[in-house]
């Protein structure tokens, strides 16, 4: 493990890596941030792979987080503005892996050093660690500070048309990573490469999911005009849905031949999309939800690449309030079934949400946009009066089971954001605390396995995702933060005791 800087002089590097994109060079590499702390209420050994204030957020958990050769994980961050970063797990050494910014969700290869990506030339993410899962507010790459610091507290990623055409770029990891670590990075050119230009009228192109065969990318037609050409004639479009003014519709999913560039519409839904993401066992395959910013009318959602199969994941009743899908194994999807509001109408005493949280001082803007009040007009929905806990759903047969819950009366309340490992042994979840849970599938033991200093101040909850042999979770936590908010990539290992278990059961595959 590398020296510290410290911390003066990290704020001194910190503030050259912010002045310019134009010496935002790929390849450029930073110390090792690299810490081991036990986690303060469980003892778990938690790895900070970051530990500097430098606005670093993980990829959403709805995609994979680890190169495919185990030793990367790929992360937003506002150490250099616009670009994203990999992190060396055994090592801790930092590593830009973008010249040209990017402007929506990171897609990592399962089966190739590459990562994918789109990008709107010229323009870059305002503030990494503020944007959501899509995205976020873009600003031109040789923005102000004045016009930076606005567009990131004012958030972004659904409003406004962009009025410059979005590329798809795949970027050679391996090259990158070797020529970076000799000192002796080529031109961007050599490591970015585009592939295809996807026509201005499908709309800001950031929900970018990639299939497993790296042949195609899926992303979401934004222009309602564009998708109402494609909605069938029995539909109608729906208005927005809660509080939050989100989830009208129409919209669509539109793929792109990576070899070829070719574009097609996969299909039109009379409501807005979000969080698109495919099988990686299951080529064609995707996932996506109707995203309302909370509570949705029929959440989950899954369709094939040729338009075929589209049908709702997991059929839901009004008083359920599913959220956060995410594919977990070849088969099978895990879903939050939410149970964060009291029943009888009473709302329980709840942690503020990073959106309304008072901002200490030096802490970076909390994302501008209005949090989930329980007391808003969600409907009758997320009470502990009928089943919650995290689901899984079934793919083929279509069978759903609860595997794992809060216990009843922790302060922790509900799940909230659920994951699984892919050999189909562990679930996981975190909670309104910001705390991870481990789910023993076989078992069904539940275990508080991190609570990470229950920071629920932070600027974003701890979206919790494995690696790609089940052994260890991927968070973002704000608990080595002195402000408060800001986040740090953490990884969260499963105890030597749990993984020496044996069950006389087949698991499910």
């Amino acid at each position: 493990m590398k020296n510290y800087l410290p911390c003066a002089a990290a704020v001194l590097v910190l503030a050259g890596a912010l002045t310019s994109v134009a010496s935002a060079q790929i390849g450029r590499r930073f110390p090792s941030e690299k810490k081991i702390v036990p986690d303060p209420v469980t003892g778990v050994p938690l790895t900070f792979l970051t530990s500097t204030p430098s606005g670093d957020s993980k990829i959403y958990q709805t995609h994979h987080q680890w190169t495919s050769d185990g030793k990367w994980l790929i992360f937003r961050s506002n150490r250099v503005r616009g670009q994203a970063m990999a992190v060396n797990e055994e090592t801790g050494d930092i590593v830009q892996v973008t010249e040209g910014g990017y402007s929506g969700m990171l897609c990592v290869a399962d089966n190739s050093m590459n990562l994918y990506f789109a990008r709107t030339p010229g323009m870059v993410l305002a503030d990494a660690s503020n944007a959501p899962a899509s995205g976020g507010a873009m600003v031109p790459a040789n923005a102000s500070a004045e016009t930076i610091a606005a567009a990131a507290a004012a958030g972004g990623g659904r409003g406004g048309r962009s009025t410059i055409p979005s590329q798809i770029v795949r970027v050679d990891l391996a090259n990158l990573f070797a020529d970076s670590a000799k000192g002796e990075m080529k031109a961007a050119n050599e490591y970015e490469h585009v592939l295809g230009t996807v026509p201005l009228e499908y709309g800001n192109v950031g929900d970018v999911a990639l299939d497993p065969t790296e042949n195609f990318v899926y992303f979401r037609i934004s222009n309602k005009e564009v998708a109402a050409k494609y909605l069938p004639a029995d539909q109608t479009p729906e208005k927005s849905f809660g509080p939050r003014g989100m989830g009208a519709g129409p919209t669509g999913l539109a793929s792109m031949n990576l070899k070829t560039g070719e574009i097609k519409v996969i299909t039109a839904v009379p409501f807005q999309i979000g969080h698109v993401q495919t099988n990686p066992w299951n080529p064609g395959e995707i996932v996506f939800c109707w995203e309302t910013g909370g509570k949705a009318p029929q959440r989950t959602w899954t369709v094939m690449a040729d338009g075929s199969g589209l049908r709702p994941l997991y059929p839901e009743a009004s008083y359920e309030w599913i959220t956060h899908e995410a594919v977990i194994t070849k088969d099978e999807v895990a879903i939050a079934i939410l149970a964060h509001r009291a029943v009888g109408g009473v709302d329980r005493p709840r942690p503020v949400e990073p959106a309304l949280a008072a901002t200490p001082a030096g802490a970076p803007a909390a994302r501008q946009r209005p949090a989930g009040d329980p007391t808003a007009t969600w409907g009758p929905s997320g009470t502990g009066e009928h089943p919650s806990g995290l689901g899984i759903v079934n793919l083929r047969t279509r069978e759903m089971r609860i595997v794992g819950q809060v216990p009843i009366g922790d302060p922790g309340r509900s799940a909230w954001h659920v994951n699984g490992s892919p050999d189909g042994r562990w679930a996981v979840m975190d909670d309104f605390q910001y705390r991870l849970w481990l789910v023993d599938r076989h078992s069904g033991e539940t275990t508080l396995l991190a609570d990470l200093g229950h920071k629920v101040r932070a600027q974003d909850h701890i979206h919790p995702t494995f690696n790609a042999d089940s052994t260890k979770i991927e968070v973002q936590s704000a608990m080595l933060s002195e402000n408060g908010t800001s986040l740090n990539i953490c990884i969260v290992p499963i105890p030597k005791a749990f993984l020496a278990r044996t069950y006389p059961a087949k698991l499910p595959q």
